[in-house]
């Protein structure tokens, strides 16, 4: 069973009752990422999730994990281009423990100056190791090809410049934007409804309202971006506008993209691996933001074959707009299905759709009714929405291949 309650300052209490678990996964899901940063600021929402853990509350860095790890449980935080999450994993009875060093983290940051100055080399070595493992950053290079000039095109992790320029004061302009109306605190497992929401009064009840900071909006350009440096293999990716998250021609976009390359009995890992060898590694994939989308193909490959193996994509691309077949549809459609009750099968994944179905809809989603506007889906509606998103102009990064073979 799932319920919601709304604190008198906006903030929403989500719970999903799980009887057979003897676990709790709560989190506090804001609605602020990467994309809502300026400029001169970007990386600091993943900096601020760093800095929270240096010491937050009464405890020091080291206090903190003792005090999650001395009951057993996990804590975690996420940074994405839109949200940011962070999460606590435990024994039902330890709830409030939990609930309690989540608030913490986000409303008592120490942010000493020493431990800033310690987090950043470590961030900037985190963006170094992304830029020495290809795989990784393509997919930077693609998405600021596809927005280019945008917050949503830029990295999460910031660059040099920007994180080397934050300051104490750039995190504490950053917490103000934690407001009660743009988070949610959400468990699943083993939980009492009412017990949370009491929680939730205590620890974030005095929250003054706040106006949200809204993103620029995203408009897919496309471009190339091309990573001379040689590595092994040659890594290539291809990416499309698609539709935003709740665009009524989402799922069919997504079951296209599903059919296409979303498993090993897909268009193009049968096409371009299995039938012609020309890569080890090969898939697409549909990304939903709240007002865009991007569609998007990777692959690794020898770099001699980079542009075979890209003009392959293309046709079967191409292909599968006028000639994907029911039988693709229907095995898509149950590969999606499949992933999402799976998913829902740990007390992580209930918590992280609950919070994901009411942060895009405003209000509490069964798994039913998103698994009948999959079963809703035409053979027509996919290839139609294959159609467009290939309509447009594309997104095409590489890392290690020959841009001018690509370009022939």
């Amino acid at each position: 069973m799932m319920r919601l309650s709304t604190l008198a300052n906006g903030l929403r209490v989500a719970t999903r009752e799980m009887p057979s678990v003897e676990t709790v996964s709560v989190g506090l899901f804001a609605d602020i990422g990467s994309r809502h940063e300026r400029t001169r600021e970007n990386g600091l929402a993943h900096l601020f999730e760093h800095m929270v853990f240096k010491g937050a509350g009464g405890r020091s860095a080291r206090a903190i994990a003792e005090a999650i790890e001395d009951v057993g449980g996990e804590l975690n935080a996420a940074t994405s281009r839109e949200t940011t999450v962070f999460s606590a994993r435990l024994l039902a009875d330890d709830l409030a423990l939990g609930t309690g060093i989540i608030a913490d983290l986000v409303r008592l940051p120490h942010f000493d100056d020493e431990e800033l100055q310690r987090e950043k080399r470590v961030v900037l070595q985190e963006l170094g190791e992304a830029r020495d493992t290809p795989g990784d950053i393509i997919f930077d290079n693609l998405q600021s090809v596809a927005f280019p000039g945008q917050p949503l095109g830029r990295s999460i992790l910031g660059d040099e410049a920007s994180v080397g320029g934050l300051a104490r004061a750039d995190l504490l302009a950053w917490q103000r934007r934690y407001r009660p109306g743009g988070m949610m605190l959400v468990a699943a497992g083993k939980v009492d409804h009412d017990a949370l929401v009491d929680l939730a009064a205590v620890r974030f009840g005095d929250l003054p309202h706040a106006e949200p900071t809204l993103p620029e909006p995203a408009l897919f350009v496309g471009g190339i971006s091309a990573d001379p440096r040689r590595f092994e293999q040659a890594h290539l990716a291809l990416g499309f506008d698609a539709p935003r998250a709740l665009a009524p021609d989402y799922f069919a976009a997504r079951l296209f993209a599903e059919a296409v390359g979303g498993g090993m009995s897909s268009r193009l890992f049968q096409s371009v691996r299995e039938e012609r060898g020309l890569a080890y590694s090969i898939y697409a994939a549909l990304q939903a933001f709240d007002d865009a989308g991007l569609f998007y193909i990777y692959l690794a490959t020898e770099r001699r074959e980079a542009a075979a193996a890209m003009a392959l994509v293309r046709e079967e691309l191409a292909g599968a707009v006028t000639g994907l077949q029911s039988a693709e549809l229907e095995r898509a459609r149950a590969l999606v299905k499949a992933g999402l009750l799976m998913s829902l099968e740990s007390t992580e994944g209930q918590a992280s759709y609950v919070a994901r179905q009411l942060a895009l809809c405003g209000r509490l989603v069964e798994p039913a009714e998103v698994v009948a506007e999959i079963d809703a889906v035409t053979l027509e509606a996919a290839r139609a929405a294959g159609a467009a998103m290939l309509a447009g102009p594309s997104a095409r990064a590489s890392v290690g291949a020959a841009e001018k073979a690509l370009a022939a």
